[in-house]
């Protein structure tokens, strides 16, 4: 009797396509597509040291931060900013996804308005790609900026793109395993509010903040929300205060990455080590710095790479 209900099991299992079973190699991912600060790497106007190298050597250059979110079984993906450098990382996801996406994301999302986070929308318009209705993920305040604003109303008024408002703290399924939810940062805003997202990637959860003032103006406890998720990239612009001399740190605000650390450093190893550090400076030694990196790294924090899969 137990051999025929066994025998009765492995049959229905048999049954079940293959599809049914979540595959290593379907599950959602991230792809790291630029870590600098808006201005890239090499920094324009800079022929300082910390430049100086990858002026020489092409293959030391960076891109504006960035990340696309991928869905084999939807076969759809998502960038996380619209950077200057958007050719380069199409470009770049197709490399490094052999082909397997279409060559647009089926979304865009956009923190704020500052520009290394959103005038790479500029190349979907007919003077370049000449797209069509590529969804453009917004909160209220950007949303308005595009909509009201040339040359970027023209993308809107041509059908390049289609704006799509997003509410604060409001989670957005795009797939079976795929979700996001944007929420508000402080920092300087000019002419948008600035959101940073929570990316829901199967069973993986990731904090994206690439720009905020400080930690200490952030209305939820960033150390409890790193706790939460399995990686977060967090704003680290800055290593420390001397690195802009003769100009006022107030006037660009972020967290030093010394900051980060000492506000983690009585955390756990397993806490520490979620924080993948993004967004560099081309006067940050993260980006550049070997021996810099491998201190930081020793402390139990990790740094962000392009190219990295998640």
């Amino acid at each position: 009797m137990k051999d025929r209900i066994i025998m009765k099991l492995l049959l229905l299992l048999l049954a079940i396509p293959l599809s049914s079973f979540p595959q290593s190699g379907q599950q959602p991912y991230l792809i790291v597509l630029g870590v600098t600060q808006d201005g890239g790497y090499p920094h324009i106007g800079c022929d300082k040291s910390c430049c100086a190298t990858a002026w020489a050597n092409d293959s030391l250059s960076r891109m504006v931060v960035s990340l696309a979110l991928a869905d084999p079984v939807s076969r759809k993906w998502w960038l996380m900013e619209a950077t200057p450098d958007i050719t380069r990382q199409l470009h770049l996801f197709r490399m490094l996804t052999n082909g397997e996406f279409d060559f647009l994301p089926s979304g865009i999302f956009l923190t704020h308005a500052h520009i290394g986070h959103y005038t790479g929308l500029m190349y979907l318009g007919k003077e370049a790609m000449n797209t069509q209705n590529v969804p453009v993920n917004a909160l209220p305040r950007m949303n308005v900026f595009l909509k009201n604003n040339g040359p970027w109303s023209q993308l809107v008024s041509t059908g390049n793109i289609q704006l799509r408002e997003l509410a604060v703290n409001e989670k957005i399924r795009l797939s079976d395993s795929v979700a996001i939810e944007a929420f508000t940062v402080p920092h300087r805003d000019e002419y948008s509010e600035t959101a940073g997202f929570r990316i829901t990637a199967g069973e993986k959860k990731y904090l994206f903040i690439p720009d905020i003032d400080k930690w200490s103006k952030f209305e939820r406890n960033i150390v409890q929300e790193v706790k939460e998720v399995d990686a977060a990239f967090l704003d680290a612009t800055f290593y420390s205060a001397d690195e802009l001399p003769g100009r006022s740190m107030a006037a660009v605000p972020h967290p030093l990455v010394t900051e980060t650390m000492e506000l983690f450093s009585s955390e756990s190893d397993a806490t520490r080590g979620k924080i993948y550090f993004i967004h560099f400076n081309h006067t940050n030694p993260l980006l550049w710095n070997e021996a810099e990196k491998n201190r930081v790294r020793s402390l139990g924090f990790e740094i962000a790479e392009q190219g990295m899969k998640f």
